[in-house]
């Protein structure tokens, strides 16, 4: 995972990050269940890729659908992974299931 992706420990964490952000946030959900693994690792180098290569113009954060379940109802998260770009804390976007880079960005710069 890369450096420029936050991964809060739990909600206050993600709220704070929210407050401090800035810029949008994409909030990437990811789950522990057995048939949300590997679908969520392999979203980890996209939503690598796209911290990256939006740095200075959007916080990714990693987020833990257990560690966080009041993120998770707040912004209407009903799987793994999931994607919600939010504008000052309000949902402007929302993707749920695996998606190309190409896919993200798409979600990304209709909003940004």
């Amino acid at each position: 995972m890369a450096k420029r992706v936050h991964q809060p420990r739990e909600d206050a964490e993600f709220d704070f990050i929210l407050r401090m952000s800035g810029v949008p946030v994409l909030a990437y959900f990811i789950g522990t269940w057995p048939k949300a693994i590997e679908p969520c690792r392999a979203m980890d180098l996209v939503v690598g890729d796209v911290a990256d290569e939006y740095t200075g113009r959007l916080t990714v954060v990693r987020t833990d659908i257990t560690r966080c379940p009041a993120a998770t109802t707040r912004y209407g998260v009903t799987g793994a992974p999931s994607y919600v770009l939010l504008k000052e804390s309000e949902a402007v976007a929302h993707s749920e299931g695996p998606m190309t880079i190409a896919e993200v960005r798409d979600l990304l710069d209709g909003h940004l």
